[in-house]
This record gives C-alpha cells, structure tokens and sequence, in this order.
C-alpha cells in the first residue's frame, strides 16, 4: 500500500489495538490465477512460538481455500472511520480530499484443523458475546449444531509485514485541522464522528 511517510503509522500497539477492534476485514489471495476477496472475521492472536498470527475461517463451498498454501502471501485489509473532507473547512484554497484508517497485513496462510480450529471458534464466539444478555457459547452447543463445522475451512496466518495507513490531516495547521474535526462532528454521521474521534486523539 502506497503510504506518504507523514501518514504512515509505525506504532505497533497502536496498530495491534486496531486490528483487535476492527477485525471483520477481507482476504486476499489467488484462486485459479484469479485475485480472490472474501470478507471476514478476522483475529489477532498469537501462536505456539510467539509470532503474531490471524485467526478466520471460511464456508467450504467457498473455492478461495483451495488456494491456502503455506508458500503463497495472502492479504488482509481491515478499514476503520473514513469521511470526505471539504477544502471549504480550511483558510485558504485547496483541493478536497478523503480522511482514512486502512491496515494491511501479509502474511503466509495454513489450513487448521481439530481442537486448533475449535479454540479458534470459541475465541471468536466468546469475543463477541461479551455483553450479551444471554451469551451462547460453544462449548454449551449441541453436536447436531456443531456438525456446521464441518462446512468451514479454518485458517491462520502468520504475519509477515503490517503497513498501517493513518491520514488524519496530519499536514494542516492546527487552525484547519480543527475545523476539519469540528466540521465532521457536526455531520451527525457515526462513521464521520469516528474518524473525527480518532483525530482528536492524535492531536490534543
């Protein structure tokens, strides 16, 4: 991914903790000589030897796994808030623009299967039904309806390189930049309040 160096963001944590809250992404390989996309769920976790790795699984039915190799690179895009930016909210005259989170992740994939694939759907399922009132887990569910399992492929990469896209107006005076956050915030848009969010919490 093409990143100008003043919105490229090396702060690995920082990245890690994106990852961990924006995790339905889409993955990317070849199938057939073909590039492939499907979008998923997609964890952050750790292997057996410490390396960083992402947890998903796909349908069966679906033809991108026959594809998972260990020896070919997959992608892996995960966005976060994004709105358009008016040139009318700076000082002076310029050209609009777009505002964006994007993170990419390469890395090599392999097919998981047995208790690695079931603690991989248990992670996934416990994540998400934190906060529910009445949580499901799947340890509590019948064999009939974990036979569904057998229609999935899971998987894990391992990562390679994250490249992490934070454009945030990072190249305005602080007079533009928060008239940018303002203007956004006014939009009363959820996705555009966020991005306005996460750019008051770069530069307060």
């Amino acid at each position: 991914m093409f990143i100008p160096k003043m919105f490229k963001n090396e702060n690995i944590e920082e990245v890690k903790a994106f990852l961990e809250a924006n995790s339905f992404g889409i993955l990317i390989n070849q199938t057939d000589g073909k590039l492939t996309g499907t979008h998923i769920p997609l964890e952050l976790d750790v292997d057996a030897e410490g390396n960083d790795i992402l947890l998903g699984h796909i349908a069966k039915a679906n033809p991108q796994w026959k594809n998972f190799n260990d020896k070919a690179e997959v992608l892996a895009i995960f966005n976060g808030p994004h709105a358009y930016v008016s040139s009318s909210w700076y000082g002076h005259e310029n050209v609009p623009t777009w505002n964006y989170v994007a993170v990419h992740v390469y890395g090599k994939i392999k097919i998981i299967e047995g208790e690695e694939l079931l603690n991989s759907l248990k992670k996934l399922v416990n994540k998400y039904e934190q906060g529910n009132s009445n949580p499901i887990s799947v340890d509590k569910l019948s064999d009939k309806t974990m036979r569904q399992v057998r229609g999935i492929v899971g998987f894990s990469i391992k990562i390679t390189e994250i490249q992490a896209a934070y454009k945030l107006s990072q190249n305005r005076n602080d007079e533009d930049y928060n008239n940018v956050v303002d203007k956004l915030e006014k939009t009363n848009n959820a996705v555009s309040m966020g991005l306005a969010k996460e750019m008051k919490s770069k530069r307060e």
